[in-house]
């Protein structure tokens, strides 16, 4: 197995990311949440954009997964869209490029089937791009499919992507949309595909994240309940609000 996949297997991923508008937004911000979390334990990152993968990146030696979110008038898929934003993930310095795997219409006309061609027609770009930055983009592209329901990630694997995460259940209209984490999909996942399943959408408590590795799942993303101060302090105040 992949050494960096290795190093995710039972353990942490925290998500740091910020956008504009908030507190802390910018690369800097993000690059000493990284460090914090990686003091906490954690096993690898992951971030958006590159040039918040470029600074985690220096920042600390945990492995990085990268994300490039946009938006497009014609479609729903916002994570990370096209080949060139894999590229440039990649050559920032990410271990591992996350997109949007679900089957929903891409923009621009584009499949998901062409994307991965296309990616995989400029490995050799890849590899002299992890040379550079000292990423196991060297190694050869690692790529995370963000699915939302069992058959989406059947289909990734069949694809060939080296890992499958359940970040988009509850966030297409055609997925589970109960409350809380998507347990069930992680575990029939698991049963079923060879390579790592990653549990990621809604885990906020330690417990949840527990059970999430009981299912089967590889690794667990954790995110707001641990990188986003804003919306942890806005349910305090609004349940002071209510009282």
């Amino acid at each position: 197995m992949h050494e960096r996949l290795e190093q995710l297997r039972g353990g942490l991923i925290v998500s740091c990311q910020a956008y504009p508008g908030e507190a802390l937004y910018g690369s800097h911000h993000m690059a000493a949440m990284a460090r914090a979390a990686q003091d906490g334990g954690a096993a690898a990152i992951r971030t958006h954009s590159p040039q918040d993968t470029a600074a985690i990146r220096e920042a600390c030696g945990l492995p990085v997964i990268g994300i490039w979110k946009k938006s497009f008038p014609d479609s729903e898929v916002y994570i990370t869209p096209s080949s060139g934003d894999v590229l440039a993930l990649f050559a920032a310095g990410a271990d591992i490029v996350a997109l949007d795997a679900t089957s929903r219409p891409r923009p621009n006309g584009g499949t998901l089937e062409r994307l991965l061609e296309e990616v995989r027609r400029f490995s050799g770009e890849l590899a002299a791009a992890g040379e550079e930055n000292g990423s196991s983009a060297g190694t050869g592209p690692l790529l995370m499919a963000d699915i939302s329901t069992f058959e989406e990630g059947l289909a990734a694997e069949s694809m060939g992507f080296q890992l499958i995460s359940t970040t988009l259940s509850g966030y297409t209209s055609y997925s589970r949309q109960e409350p809380g984490p998507d347990l069930e999909l992680v575990k029939r996942l698991a049963e079923n595909c060879r390579v790592p399943v990653i549990a990621e959408g809604r885990f906020d408590t330690p417990e949840l994240a527990a059970a999430a590795l009981q299912a089967g799942a590889y690794a667990v993303v954790v995110g707001t309940a641990i990188t986003r101060p804003h919306t942890l302090t806005r349910r305090f105040a609004d349940a002071l609000k209510r009282s």
